[in-house]
């Protein structure tokens, strides 16, 4: 049977290239990646601020290339069927977006899934960068940390239970699972209070 010490013991051994899947997991990916950092941090296999370093860059890099995407869709599709269909989504789920993009450029960041689309609107709809970075700024160094010890909490709370990993898999799954249903429930409110 395998210990969490096996998990531990292979991710210190091939730390940089964990820290290069942090980088380009955050690029395309964020909430897993980083409670799953925060997790391995808690277990020793990775130094937590080396971590938060690595989260924050990929994490502004997505920022950056996202509305650089969004803005190259503008000019080169912007009369594409799938992209219109998008900007009405966006429009619907975050109906003060052009009267208040700040804030929701910020509050997107906490509901998942929500981040990357926004991002790609933002430059589709060439919201303003500065304040479009100032948004994404802020979240992301608020919800990164936040994040991090949302992991570090659910490795703390399975290791409590069992130290075999599968064990110890199966109730990060659970927790993380039981975040996902929170979110969901957070976001359904957000859209509510938007409306």
């Amino acid at each position: 049977m395998h210990t969490v010490q096996w998990l531990t013991n292979l991710v210190e051994h091939h730390q940089l290239l964990a820290y290069v899947i942090i980088y380009l997991g955050l690029v395309f990916e964020g909430e897993f990646i980083v409670i799953s950092v925060g997790i391995l941090a808690h277990l020793g296999a990775l130094n937590l601020f080396g971590a938060l370093i690595f989260i924050l860059l990929g994490g502004f890099s997505k920022t950056v290339l996202g509305y650089a995407v969004g803005q190259f869709f503008q000019r080169h599709f912007n009369r594409n069927g799938f992209l219109k269909y998008m900007n009405k989504k966006v429009k619907s789920f975050l109906p003060r977006f052009r009267s208040r993009p700040f804030w929701s450029i910020f509050a997107s960041k906490f509901i998942l899934g929500a981040n990357h689309i926004v991002i790609l609107f933002c430059g589709y709809e060439n919201i303003s960068y500065r304040k479009f970075l100032k948004a994404e700024i802020l979240s992301t160094l608020i919800w990164a940390p936040t994040f991090l010890l949302l992991g570090y909490f659910f490795s703390y709370t399975a290791l409590h239970v069992s130290h075999e990993i599968w064990r110890f898999s199966m109730i990060v799954l659970v927790l993380f699972l039981m975040f996902i249903i929170f979110d969901k429930m957070v976001g359904w409110l957000y859209e509510l209070f938007e409306e």
